[in-house]
């Protein structure tokens, strides 16, 4: 419990808070817009060999914070997210890189836990649409983009996944640090070929609340 409070201190130290000074936004509905950047990459669990490099993207959206007790409440939220992940080697001699970005509509479902007005814990499922994706291919003098649109029809192009993290709130500003990772491949024809791809992202956002 003392880490605990130490960190909590820390953090509230770095955006340059006073707790006493701070409005208790635990017994209020309110609505929010956020806006930050994603640090994406995808692992395979049926496939330990393959190896991916992080990829950075915009997040942003809006956030309705639902309280039901003091000390509890519920926060859905409706995001646009880029993900993806990125590579580079050598295969016949020849130098090549590969980048793929995805772009999702994300939809979290968090349950919220504040022990503190400037602090709330935050974890919950998430269902993300994928609408469209972007591949980059580069060897030598030879480029290539492939850019194809999803409607979304088969419901295997979505995926399932969990988010957790907290939220700082500084008077109406909120800065969320986020983690998360899809329970399912991120196919969007819904194929089942290998790799099977799962998405894993870090995230950080400023937001600010009505």
């Amino acid at each position: 419990m003392k880490k605990f409070t130490a960190m909590l201190i820390a953090c509230i130290s770095i955006f340059g808070m006073n707790l006493n000074a701070q409005e208790d936004f635990r017994n209020n509905l309110k609505l929010g817009i956020k806006a930050g950047a994603n640090y994406s990459n995808v692992w395979d669990e049926n496939d330990n060999d393959f190896e991916a490099n992080g990829k950075a993207g915009f997040v942003g959206g809006a956030f309705l914070h639902i309280p039901i007790g003091k000390f509890l409440g519920v926060q859905p939220e409706l995001l646009f997210a880029q993900k993806g992940f990125q590579g580079s080697g050598v295969f016949l001699g020849e130098e090549y890189s590969f980048s793929r970005t995805t772009n999702y509509l994300e939809v979290p479902l968090l349950f919220t836990f504040k022990p503190f007005p400037a602090l709330s814990i935050v974890a919950g499922p998430q269902y993300a649409f994928l609408l469209s994706q972007e591949d980059n291919f580069r060897s030598g003098t030879y480029s290539e983009t492939e850019f194809r649109d999803y409607d979304n029809e088969n419901l295997r192009r979505n995926t399932l996944g969990a988010v957790v993290g907290f939220d700082v709130n500084v008077n109406h500003f909120v800065v969320s640090p986020r983690a998360g990772w899809d329970f399912q491949t991120n196919h969007g024809d819904g194929s089942s070929s290998t790799p099977r791809y799962k998405n894993q992202w870090l995230q950080l956002t400023l937001g600010y609340r009505f």
